[in-house]
């Protein structure tokens, strides 16, 4: 979706200031243009009353008028006035078009100035551009503006723009030291609670409360890791990617659905079927086989007895990669599909419950999509079951020449 929401397109900064620093020129030039016509013509009034009233007051033999040449009054007015008229005319003509010539000039000389003076906030916006469409952006927050020159507005922005910078580079490497502490300090525990109700349980002499007791424990030490591994995997996601390496979906899929597909599922006995052409995108495989792995599994876990689970990859018409996983089950109410990417959300409303999930299925698979540069949409079966759709950035296949030895 576009930032700009539905805005049309506008002109750039530099273009709006060029156009009212060229404005401004024109209106001035105008207002002046018109200031100097209207001196004119009343110098030009005041020069024909004067020359009007010297002939009326001039003998007959004191007349400019060479002999033999007789003029009257009315001719004198006459001449006066097309004079008067033609050097009006020439002050708006020839100050217009030096007002045109001089306002394209002050446009050019603009648009240059306004250049020059928005280059710094041009090196904000393509430093904080590089950082956002990086695909490890949490890694670049080192990067700094570091602008030099006199203390203005701009300088200020680009040192308020680095201090931000620094605050949340600050903020990921807590997160990272946060998340590599959790996983260790709450990893240890739960392996010792699962080591020591193994023991208790495999003790011989053990009563058959003790074992059933121990199974319950184990079971539920077992969500705990499972919850544990996916909040972990849920941060990882979300903190991007800090390389790439080509991946064909199709080889995830089939590496994930082993036992062939095919085969029943156990406990429900879902069937899961698939039919992967290639797909090939770049990104890291391990977060894309837990990507398949969620929603497959997720599929499998809310369905029908005797349900189906259909996978499918391939690459459409504009070159990306897309996964379409596909199911019987319940039907979904539409306005529940939003909803079910938030962590720990389930079917129904239910943020917590006793089952096999932890909730964070679709939360994980919605980070690694994102962290891919993808989108991931949900649709309702009128059936039953859901259709989730994940599309990723395809990749050219790459070809290895063969060796002329």
């Amino acid at each position: 979706m576009s930032r700009s929401g539905s805005r049309g397109p506008r002109l750039t900064l530099r273009a709006r200031l060029t156009v009212v620093h060229a404005a401004l020129f024109v209106v001035a030039g105008a207002v002046v243009l018109a200031l100097t016509w209207a001196l004119v013509r009343q110098r030009l009034v005041g020069e024909a009353s004067l020359v009007s009233a010297s002939f009326c007051c001039t003998a007959p033999d004191e007349s400019p008028v060479a002999p033999g040449q007789e003029i009257t009054y009315e001719v004198l007015v006459g001449l006066v006035g097309a004079a008067r008229g033609e050097a009006l005319t020439a002050v708006l003509t020839q100050g217009a078009l030096a007002l045109v010539t001089v306002g394209a000039l002050a446009a050019w000389a603009g648009w240059l100035l306004a250049g020059r003076m928005l280059r710094p906030l041009s090196t904000i916006t393509a430093t904080a551009h590089r950082i956002a469409e990086s695909p490890d952006a949490a890694r670049r927050m080192h990067e700094r503006i570091g602008m030099d020159g006199p203390r203005d507005e701009v300088t200020e922005l680009a040192d308020t723009f680095d201090g931000m910078l620094g605050r949340l580079d600050d903020a990921f490497d807590a997160q990272r030291r946060f998340v590599a502490n959790a996983s260790h300090e709450l990893r240890t525990p739960l392996t010792l609670h699962r080591a020591l109700v193994e023991v208790a349980v495999e003790r011989p002499g053990a009563s058959d409360d003790v074992r059933r007791l121990g199974e319950s424990l184990l079971d539920v030490t077992a969500r705990q890791e499972r919850l544990l591994d996916g909040l972990l995997l849920l941060a990882r996601s979300e903190r991007g990617l800090a390389d790439r390496r080509f991946v064909d979906l199709a080889d995830v899929v089939e590496h994930v659905l082993d036992p062939p597909p095919g085969a029943p599922a156990p406990d429900l006995g879902v069937r899961v079927e698939a039919s992967c052409d290639e797909a090939p995108t770049s990104g890291d495989p391990l977060l894309l086989e837990q990507l398949v792995r969620n929603l497959v599994e997720n599929a499998v876990r809310h369905n029908l007895p005797h349900g189906w689970v259909r996978v499918t990859t391939r690459s459409d018409a504009a070159g990306d990669a897309v996964l379409e996983v596909a199911n019987s089950g319940p039907p979904v109410a539409p306005d529940d599909l939003a909803g079910l990417f938030e962590p720990f959300r389930r079917l129904g409303g239910e943020r917590t419950g006793a089952g096999a999930g932890s909730g964070l299925g679709l939360s994980i698979v919605r980070a690694v999509v994102a962290a891919h540069g993808g989108d991931v949409t949900l649709a309702a079966r009128t059936q039953g079951g859901l259709v989730v759709t994940v599309r990723l950035p395809g990749e050219a296949y790459e070809v290895v020449p063969a060796d002329a030895g």
